[in-house]
């Protein structure tokens, strides 16, 4: 029996030139709309639209399908029209530096107070100069130094008075102060003199030299008193004058602020630590003057450092660190973190080194891709983001906790112990976006409970959409939108065709465009470049086919030596004659996007046995579990089909000859059950022919990928042994509308040189192999002697027979 074949128009679904009204894409409009991911946009709207927690977006779908882009340009066109968040700064704590505080300022306004703060210190330093320079001031303290003085004077004076009434005086000596006896003139008696005196007149000097002495040691105890309220004096003088200086500045910035409460309470702690310091910064002031200004210093790449950090201690501390700054006219941010690092994406604090230690101040905080996208949209790619140390936690807990705070992973480890900052942690508003495969996605959602709490929106995307006449209209305006968006040359209708058809084939069906966008702006680019070497002013035809050849010629470096190998027998392929349970099965290997299809030898071999069907591929573990299925499937038939009324008494095996990698799927399950059949049928199959397809446990042949590079591979070497006419290939007739063959294989079809043939059960495809016919079983459940069937069932019967002669007589009874 001979299956209908294919004609060579089933082969190949080209696209209509009559459909196109343009001449080139120059003439179509641009595409304002994104095409083929309605389920997807929706998503993505859904997620972006919604106000409610955990309601992120996981965008799932394979790499370069264009996701991404998909993504950014839909962020970008809503973000505008959205409102622009407001500015952050962290600004010192002065009642606890490690506790950075954490300002929200309408957009613009951080740097603002940045600049606000900046002039502030400069007019507070002149300010200061010029109120502790001004007459008052120095009248005043001139007039506290002179009381201070008199105040001592006055001391001094009543002491010399009450030593002169009991006739001494006092002087002054490294070892304090000396009592000495007043001679009849007034003067110090010196020490000769004093040894004349009557011994009642010296006991009479010494008892009052120690009553002074006792006055002097009252008197010296209350003087430190009277210094330190001097000092109290003069501090308060100093106060009130730096207060008189501040005062009127700080009142003009915080009219500036009067509807942000918590600047004010801010202005209002650097008002008071600006009084504090004021001596400070009058030093640091006249320093400045009296050195020369050093030449600033370079960093190690050669670019002078920062001002903020080269700055003294003092200064920084009335700095303000602007975290976040907007523009008003910008609208929402959108974020899109390449480097996902714990840094990156949670923020980080940076340290000095001084005197061989690392110092932080709130000067040093840097945000971090969540800082920039507050109040608007992140996205990430789950690729980059989850090999990243702590990042998947750090922003789970920042999305759960609704708050960024800045830590180290270091420092939670406990690696470095240095000085470190605890800023305010800020407010968290965001919509997160996470890219990824939907193994990413399904992984997560099944391994991280936290996680569909989190993102609770999958966006899937598609890698095709159907083609429509509808379709392939907007797939032309799409082409021309690229074209114009990677400034390329306009694009032919027939190149248009083209690529419609190329796409067909990508998406392996000819009822599909694929829109994996990648590949088809690829596609353009090199289009274009070969369209330029040729001088051409716009993309045709042979443009685009030359890009499609010179991609393919890049990859078959592999494919091209496995076709060698056949050439030269290396590897066994039979292409003529028929062998008894031997036959051609045929498999794809993909290089990068590409897929390159090949013959494999698959053998069987059947011998007496417990009704075993043995996949060698899996006892080696080169047998993926699909394949191992396929195998399973294989026995399943045997024994529902055969072994009714007798036990299956064979022992099978089968092989992928000359395979060392690993085998896997079941579209060989057809071909490896074609040759377990052959070899308990003792029939030949015809090694001209080659099969692909899955087979069920009732025998019907099921779909299967790849299917025109398995074609395509097959007729390659068969090329290459010159093409006979008695070459084909056995295909699932589910596949025909999967076929976009190349032009050289439709060619051979129409010639008659190769023969595709589409198959519904294994009996067709077993008649077509043997040229027998497969035969059906009548009510009783036999086969007729000279079919297919009846030689299988016959053999099958006698390997019963056979194996029942060798069992113990035990084991006969139990049978029976």
């Amino acid at each position: 029996m001979r299956l209908p074949e294919l004609n060579a128009s089933d082969l190949y679904h080209a696209c209509d030139l009559k459909q196109f009204s343009f001449e080139t894409t120059e003439e179509l409009e641009s595409l304002t709309e994104i095409i083929g991911q309605r389920r997807a946009v929706e998503a993505v709207r859904f997620g972006i639209d919604i106000n409610q927690e955990g309601y992120n977006v996981f965008v799932l779908g394979p790499s370069g399908a264009g996701k991404r882009t998909l993504v950014r340009e839909f962020l970008e066109q809503r973000a505008p029209e959205e409102p622009t968040p407001d500015d952050w700064c962290y600004v010192n704590n002065f009642d606890q530096p490690h506790k950075p505080i954490a300002l929200r300022l309408p957009t613009g306004k951080g740097p603002q107070l940045r600049d606000d703060m900046e002039q502030l210190v400069e007019d507070v330093q002149s300010a200061l100069s010029g109120a502790f320079e001004s007459d008052e001031y120095r009248q005043r303290r001139q007039s506290l130094q002179e009381r201070f003085t008199e105040q001592q004077q006055k001391v001094v004076e009543e002491l010399q008075q009450k030593a002169r009434e009991r006739g001494l005086t006092f002087m002054q000596t490294p070892a304090g102060l000396v009592f000495a006896p007043l001679d009849p003139h007034g003067k110090p008696m010196s020490p000769e003199e004093v040894q004349k005196l009557s011994e009642e007149r010296r006991q009479e000097f010494q008892a009052a030299a120690q009553e002074m002495e006792k006055e002097a040691q009252r008197i010296m105890e209350e003087t430190p008193r009277a210094q330190r309220q001097a000092r109290r004096e003069l501090k308060e003088l100093n106060h009130q004058a730096a207060e008189q200086a501040v005062e009127p500045l700080i009142d003009e910035l915080r009219s500036h602020y009067e509807d942000h409460p918590r600047v004010l309470s801010y202005l209002e702690a650097v008002k008071g630590d600006l009084v504090a310091q004021a001596e400070e910064l009058l030093k640091l002031q006249r320093e400045e003057h009296e050195q020369k200004q050093p030449k600033q210093p370079m960093g190690p790449a050669g670019a002078p450092i920062p001002k903020s950090i080269m700055e003294s201690a003092l200064l920084r501390r009335y700095r303000v660190n602007v975290l976040v700054k907007h523009d008003p006219s910008e609208g929402a941010p959108v974020i899109s973190e390449d480097h996902p690092t714990h840094q990156n994406v949670i923020g980080r604090t940076e340290h000095l080194a001084q005197m061989g230690a690392l110092i932080a101040d709130f000067n040093l905080i840097r945000s971090g891709a969540l800082h920039q996208a507050n109040g608007g949209y992140l996205i990430l790619d789950t690729y980059k983001l989850l090999p990243q140390p702590f990042v998947w936690e750090a922003l789970k807990r920042a999305l759960q906790s609704k708050e960024i705070r800045i830590e180290s992973p270091q420092e939670m480890m406990g690696l470095i112990s240095t000085v470190t900052l605890e800023p305010e942690p800020i407010p968290l508003d965001i919509k997160v976006v996470l890219l990824g495969p939907p193994l990413f996605f399904h992984l997560l959602n099944a391994l991280d409970p936290e996680f569909a709490e989190l993102f609770k929106v999958p966006a899937d995307f598609e890698i095709d959409m159907d083609r429509g006449d509808e379709n392939i209209q907007l797939y032309a305006r799409l082409l021309g939108t690229l074209a114009q968006k990677d400034q390329l040359r306009p694009f032919h209708r027939a190149a248009v065709a083209r690529v419609i058809e190329h796409s067909s084939r990508l998406a392996g069906d000819a009822q599909k465009l694929s829109i994996h966008m990648r590949s088809v702006a690829d596609l353009m680019r090199e289009a274009d470049y070969w369209a330029r070497q040729n001088g051409h002013d716009a993309v045709g035809v042979k443009d685009v086919q030359r890009t499609i050849d010179a991609q393919r010629y890049r990859a078959s470096r592999q494919y091209e030596r496995a076709q060698e190998l056949i050439q030269r027998d290396l590897i066994l392929i039979d292409t003529e004659g028929a062998k008894v349970g031997q036959i051609n099965g045929l498999a794809v290997t993909p290089f990068g996007d590409l897929l390159f299809g090949r013959p494999n030898r698959i053998t069987a071999r059947v011998h007496m046995g417990k009704g075993e069907v043995i996949d060698i591929e899996r006892e080696v573990a080169l047998g993926g579990p699909l394949h191992s299925k396929g195998v399973l499937i294989l026995a399943g038939f045997l024994a529902g089909r055969y072994a009714r009324t007798q036990p299956l008494s064979l022992s099978a095996s089968l092989v992928f000859e000359q395979s060392y990698a690993e085998v896997e799927g079941d579209s060989a399950s057809a071909a490896e059950l074609c040759a377990l059949l052959s070899a308990i049928a003792e029939v030949p199959l015809k090694q001209s022919l080659a099969i692909t397809g899955s087979v069920n446990q009732h025998g019907q042949i099921q779909a299967i990928g790849g299917v025109n590079e398995k074609i395509e591979g097959f007729f390659d070497v068969c090329r290459s042994r010159n093409l006979s006419g008695e070459q084909g290939v056995l295909i699932p007739a589910a596949n025909v509308q999967h076929l976009m063959l190349r032009q050289e294989v439709i060619d051979a079809v129409e010639a008659g040189k190769l023969h595709i043939y589409p198959l519904n059960t294994i009996d067709q495809a077993m008649e077509m192999l043997t040229g027998l016919p497969a035969g059906e079983a009548d009510e009783q459940g036999n086969y007729p002697a000279d079919s297919l069937n009846g030689k299988i069932s016959s053999n099958l019967a006698e390997l019963a027979r056979r194996r029942q002669q060798f069992l113990p007589v035990s084991e006969n009874r139990e049978g029976n």
